[in-house]
């Protein structure tokens, strides 16, 4: 195997375990739920993205055939990663936000699920 190629496996599995480490840092450390959701779905995504790619190549080099295998599983990851997430944040907002607590919206009146927007009266 190629020495360009054992250093690409080897920042590859170094890029996953930095970014493994942040993410499981900042899932303890972090105050509120909605900044711990956060740290899982980015930083170790991130980090098991990383892993698959080191097996990519790896396989590529040292076995000589393309596993489709870790595409396969990078490609779900980084589809389901974020629609859970949107999906907790969902459930966060209106588990435990009122109407009341949430901030005022911007001009465009589309910024939270939870404001009603009251018609204006047409101008003549």
């Amino acid at each position: 195997m190629s020495m360009i190629f054992e250093y690409l496996i080897a920042g590859f599995l170094i890029m996953s375990g930095v970014f493994g480490f942040v993410g499981s840092f900042g899932l303890l450390k972090l105050n509120d739920p909605m900044s711990r959701l956060h740290a899982p779905t980015k930083a170790t995504t991130l980090g098991v993205g990383g892993v698959l790619l080191a097996s990519m190549v790896h396989g590529l080099t040292v076995e000589g055939s393309v596993s489709l295998h870790e595409l396969m599983i990078t490609l779900f990851l980084f589809l389901t990663a974020p629609v859970t997430a949107l999906f907790i944040a969902k459930v966060h907002l209106h588990r435990h936000e009122t109407k009341d607590s949430l901030p005022t919206p911007a001009d465009d009146s589309s910024w939270a699920t939870h404001t009603v927007i009251e018609p204006q009266p047409q101008q003549d």
